[in-house]
Order: structure tokens, then C-alpha cells, then sequence
């Protein structure tokens, strides 16, 4: 038998329709039921105000850190099928959703395809997805951008808050 090779990767998520810590609690224990993979470390939860411009309720967002004998492609396809399972209705760009499942980062890898964009381009942008990455992941270097804990976060932006 032969060992799968497993490779750290971490996910944002975020909900803000139907219960969302639920919503998140539930999508973090189906990540740890997908092939070869288990959950690591789930950040807290945060409350953070709806990016982009469609008006809705705040967000709860987080960060799990999995290690997983998927490659990149297959976990971002699980990643995309739980959010079916667990109800998501692709709508309106930056509008509310009741799971939203990010692959942020994949080891080492750098890789821009029509399907698989890693790392995630708004890591260092997002107070939503940098937080949560700094509690769970502060010495994480993200290709391309640097150690998670050197990642400037907005100060200036109250809009988020840690809850748990």
C-alpha cells in the first residue's frame, strides 16, 4: 500500500443567510470528512460588514487549516461541491450566500488556470480572510506575498470583529 502525500492548504469561510456559524460549523466538519484529508485548526469566528456593493446582512467568516492527500484541483472541486451539498446559490457577484468555501493557499503552489487560482489574489486585501489566517497561521508564507504575520491588516477598517 502506498502512503498518500499530504500537503497543508487553507480554506476561508464565510456565511451571512441561514444561521451562519451554523452554516460554517457545518461546512468545517465536512471538510474533515472529504478523502485523505483532515481538519488541523479552525481560527475563531469573525463579524465582518458585506464587501462589495450588494446591501446585506454582515458576514461570520474563518479560516480551517486541513492537510489533505488532494491535489489542488480535487480539493478545490470538493470545496465547490460541499457548498452545493450545503445549500449555496450562485447569485449576484459579492452577494449573500448561505457557504462560501475559498482554497486560499495549497503549500508552495503558485497556479493561475481558468479553473484554480492559488494563492487566493485577495488574501492580503481582505481583513476577513487576513485575520483569521493570522490567528491560525501567523509563520505561514504565502507565495508570493510573504509571512502571514508581516501582512499589514486594515486598522482603520472597525468593520470586523472577532466573536468567539
Amino acid at each position: 500500500m502506498t502512503a498518500v502525500a499530504l500537503n497543508d492548504a487553507f480554506i476561508g469561510l464565510g456565511s451571512n443567510l441561514d444561521e451562519p456559524a451554523e452554516q460554517i460549523r457545518l461546512a468545517i466538519e465536512r471538510l474533515g470528512a472529504l478523502p485523505d484529508t483532515a481538519v488541523v485548526s479552525i481560527s475563531s469566528l469573525y463579524r465582518s460588514a458585506p464587501f462589495g456593493p450588494v446591501e446585506q446582512p454582515d458576514f461570520l467568516n474563518a479560516a480551517a487549516h486541513v492537510r489533505t492527500g488532494l491535489d489542488a484541483t480535487e480539493l478545490l472541486r470538493s470545496l465547490l461541491a460541499l457548498e452545493d451539498q450545503l445549500g449555496r446559490v450562485r447569485g449576484e457577484r459579492w452577494g449573500p450566500r448561505r457557504i462560501d468555501l475559498d482554497l486560499l493557499v495549497y503549500g508552495e503552489l503558485v497556479c493561475a488556470t481558468g479553473e484554480l487560482t492559488v494563492p487566493h489574489p485577495g488574501i492580503a486585501a481582505r481583513n476577513f480572510v487576513l485575520l483569521p489566517l493570522q490567528e491560525i497561521a501567523p509563520e505561514l508564507v504565502i507565495p508570493g506575498l510573504g509571512r502571514v504575520a508581516s501582512m499589514a491588516v486594515n486598522m482603520d477598517e472597525p468593520r470586523i470583529s472577532r466573536i468567539d
